[in-house]
């Protein structure tokens, strides 16, 4: 590869004894392994830079699965993520190695997942919103197509007050029977908006993405969820944290 790429480290592990194994999510070839030679040991200095959450300008060579890393430069300190929001950003770099494929460009994706970390590391409020965005948009880059506004039975536009069982593969249809699967009208809004301004519209969005994402993900459950429940009992609130793709006690 020529020239330098920006890029974030979803995931890294340890390679030989000073070597890393990183997945990067860059922005013009989406997922990249790469080997970073001599990254852990003592005089490299690379070591701080490589975590996830710093924004970097990276190279690397090679055509293979795995590249080979030439340079990495931070381009400014890690975003402050801590506590829970620190758990909420594994969740979606674990997201993200999951689900998609390597060297496929996402560049728009790119942006929405730094718009979400960087929402996180503001620290507002509930993450919550941040992370139904992020998957909604992450839905949509892998091509997962579906229409909020209209009913898929009928075409007519979906009606607020109305209730909608969501049929996987066709849409939301309109139903009389009320369960896991329905949603209103106006969480179906909310969604297609992807602006949720209480409790209950947030909880449609986690119902929707947690059923949306499962095909993707299979049955291999994430490793985040069990970073959540340690550290929600410890952390937990007279107000839980609703979950997604996840458990339902995490933000995820």
């Amino acid at each position: 590869m020529e020239g330098w790429q920006r890029a974030f480290v979803l995931h890294s592990r340890p390679y030989s004894e000073t070597s890393l194994l990183l997945d990067f999510f860059s922005e013009s070839h989406g997922r990249v392994r790469v080997l970073a030679k001599g990254a852990r040991s003592r005089r490299s200095q690379l070591k701080g830079a490589l975590q996830p959450f710093t924004p970097l300008l990276v190279r690397w060579s090679g055509r293979g699965e795995v590249k080979s890393l030439r340079n990495a430069e931070a381009v400014s300190l890690a975003l402050p993520l801590s506590g829970l929001t620190l758990y909420c950003g594994l969740y979606v770099n674990e997201l993200l190695s999951r689900v998609l494929e390597q060297e496929i460009p996402f560049s728009e994706l790119f942006f929405d997942y730094l718009n979400c970390i960087q929402s996180l590391a503001a620290g507002v409020g509930t993450p919550e919103p941040a992370l139904r965005r992020f998957e909604l948009a992450l839905l949509g880059h892998l091509g997962y197509g579906i229409d909020f506004l209209n009913c898929a039975g009928s075409g007519e536009p979906i009606v607020d007050a109305m209730t909608y069982s969501y049929r996987e593969e066709k849409g939301f249809i309109a139903s009389l029977v009320v369960n896991n699967r329905s949603f209103t009208g106006r969480q179906l809004r909310a969604l297609w908006e992807r602006d949720f301004p209480d409790a209950d519209t947030l909880r449609a969005a986690k119902r929707f993405t947690r059923m949306a994402l499962k095909p993707y993900l299979g049955g291999k459950p994430l490793k985040s969820q069990e970073l959540f429940r340690q550290f929600i009992p410890k952390k937990r609130t007279d107000a839980p944290v609703e979950g997604s793709a996840g458990d339902e006690t995490s933000a995820e």
